[in-house]
């Protein structure tokens, strides 16, 4: 049976004014058909309304006007159409971030959940696309990239392009522009990744590097999930971080100082940064696009979506990305110790996490993740840093009690099988089930405490088993801070004046009356700037009551801050000096690579 299909047209109709143009073009409505644009992208849970962003909306039933009426935010209806029904919007498209749409003179960008309109009832129908480029001689040497299926154009081309149903056309971001692409090959599928933006890029060590951390993950669920290709859309900027996953793609956003430059050492920092960013988003080419909770089977984009398993989506990603670093060869023993122990602290400097679960912080994310406030340390924790440590709690957990034989691989290797290959959805406690199936352990108790409770994860004694020295102490500081001694952190925005951020649960400032949204101008009398107030607090002892002036808002408030000691939250790893025979065993089986199933080509660059 041959499918119906539903044509879309997108043309960057003025750069200058940040304006896409989109055609839509049904068959024949016997009854007028219902059009709607999603709240939100998968991948990223908060309702970010879209259709806000459309400019102005028109219908055409062949090519005479008709009316278009809206019905609610981001839902019109046309009238009955005996022949062709055209709908023509404008989209506005100025968001630099991975999740909408971007149009300028240097590039355009769009996500299709923020440009295309679906059609109820039509669900599945082939949705075929028309990219148009923008007109004039200044946009000759714009070129396209995207992982859509290609109808006549050609790789890089302008031109059709066709997904199955609306739900693969939006999962295929775009981009058009000036770009440079680095190429390898991984389980003989081609990989791109997309650079964008002024770069001088160190091209075959990304290409190599990339080219192992892509072959671990293959290797750790024993095969790549059926795609055509895999494309890296990387946005380089002078300040900004992010991803966002797709089915056969990702979109990132990173700073040029990040990348190697040929010729030039590596800021190994900055670098490690972005490769655990690639090796996030290309662990969710199995975990999220495939293996997904079972209330994402299909996606209701209109509203929110409920789960308390985004702790499994994003924290055991967030787990495996860093990892995988080091399996890879990437980086080494110590650098992951490095990152791990960033992780660790991050967590333990969270008052919140005594307050919220896991399941709760998956659970409320729509209120709460995207949407922080000067509290929002001392009330939440986070899904993605507090996730990965669960998962690498529960990774060392079941290697001890298994003796090695069996770990978190191989939990999520049946995952892959049981929910991802036939693209079911996991049931809320699923991945409970599928631990205590694949360790032959009785795990409820574990994921009482540690994922629907808020206790402390047993790091110290799970790491020791695997021949890692876990040590909380104060930070190593070349003098005491606001956050030691007071209790607070300082808005990094703020380039001038020292105005709070957070003002954490029992610190000094908190416990004095100071807030979040503080401005402080004196300390002991004397006027303080963001640059010089740790410099004031040097000179005063643990213990001592120091005198702070704040303005809040336009008032000014005196208070009282008894400096404290700085808190032993700072998590500090080390190989053991001495470890038994099993432990080093443990440690090496832990860290150790993981052989792909298929050899890897060799790079290029285009």
């Amino acid at each position: 049976m041959i499918k119906p299909v539903i044509f879309y047209q997108i043309s960057p109709l003025s750069p200058s004014a940040h304006l896409f143009e989109i055609t839509l073009t049904l068959p024949p409505q016997a009854a007028g058909p219902i059009l709607r644009l999603p709240a939100w992208i998968p991948g990223s849970y908060t309702l970010r309304e879209f259709a806000k962003h459309i400019v102005q909306i028109q219908a055409f039933c062949d090519d005479q006007p008709v009316r278009i009426e809206k019905l609610d935010k981001a839902t019109w209806h046309c009238p009955p159409c005996q022949g062709s029904l055209r709908v023509v919007y404008q989209v506005y498209a100025f968001d630099m971030s991975v999740r909408a749409a971007y149009l300028d003179q240097t590039r355009g960008f769009f996500n299709g959940s923020s440009v295309f309109l679906s059609v109820d009832g039509t669900e599945d129908y082939l949705c075929q696309l028309e990219i148009l480029p923008p007109k004039g001689s200044a946009y000759d040497d714009w070129r396209v990239a995207t992982s859509l299926s290609h109808l006549d154009a050609e790789l890089y081309g302008f031109g059709h392009y066709q997904a199955q149903n609306y739900d693969e056309l939006i999962d295929h971001p775009v981009e058009m522009s000036a770009f440079s692409v680095v190429s390898f090959n991984v389980s003989d599928v081609p990989h791109n990744m997309v650079l964008i933006g002024r770069q001088r890029v160190d091209v075959e060590r990304l290409s190599q590097d990339l080219q192992g951390i892509c072959a671990g993950h293959v290797a750790l669920f024993g095969e790549l999930p059926i795609t055509e290709r895999y494309v890296f859309l990387t946005v380089l900027v002078g300040h900004g971080y992010g991803g966002l996953e797709h089915r056969s793609s990702c979109t990132l956003m990173c700073e040029r100082s990040d990348l190697p430059v040929l010729g030039q050492a590596v800021n190994k920092k900055d670098y490690h940064r972005f490769l655990g960013l690639c090796s996030h988003e290309y662990f969710h080419l199995w975990n999220v696009k495939r293996i997904k909770p079972q209330g994402f089977v299909p996606y209701n984009l209109r509203s929110e979506t409920y789960t308390r398993q985004l702790w499994v989506f994003e924290g055991i990603t967030s787990y495996y990305d860093d990892l995988n670093l080091l399996r890879s060869g990437s980086i080494s023993s110590e650098d992951y110790l490095h990152l791990l122990e960033e992780v660790i602290s991050r967590v333990w400097q969270t008052p919140g996490r005594f307050k919220q679960s896991l399941a709760e912080s998956s659970f409320d994310t729509w209120i709460k993740l995207y949407d922080p406030n000067e509290n929002t340390p001392n009330a939440q924790v986070s899904y993605y840093s507090k996730g990965a440590l669960l998962a690498l709690t529960l990774d060392l957990h079941i290697r001890h009690a298994s003796q090695n034989t069996t770990s978190l691989d191989d939990v999520m290797r049946l995952a892959w099988h049981s929910y991802g290959k036939p693209l079911m959805g996991m049931p809320e406690g699923g991945m409970e089930t599928l631990a205590e199936a694949t360790s032959g352990l009785n795990l409820k108790a574990f994921f009482e405490h540690y994922v629907y409770g808020t206790e402390d994860l047993p790091l110290v004694s799970l790491l020791a088993t695997v021949g890692v020295q876990c040590e909380f102490r104060a930070a190593k500081k070349k003098q005491p801070n606001t956050i030691d001694v007071m209790g607070i952190k300082l808005d990094p925005d703020e380039a001038v004046n020292a105005v709070v951020k957070h003002a954490f649960d029992a610190g000094a400032a908190q416990m004095a009356g100071m807030s979040g949204q503080d401005q402080i101008v004196a300390v002991d009398y004397v006027k303080a700037t963001k640059a010089n107030v740790n410099k004031l607090l040097k000179a005063h002892p643990v213990g001592e009551a120091v005198t702070i002036h704040v303005f809040r808002r336009d008032e000014l408030l005196t208070f009282s801050v008894t400096l404290q000691s700085p808190p032993e939250n700072t998590c500090y790893l080390s190989l053991a000096e001495h470890p038994s025979e099993a432990e080093q065993q443990a440690q090496t089986v832990w860290l150790q690579a993981l052989q792909p199933p298929i050899a890897q080509d060799g790079s290029a660059h285009e």
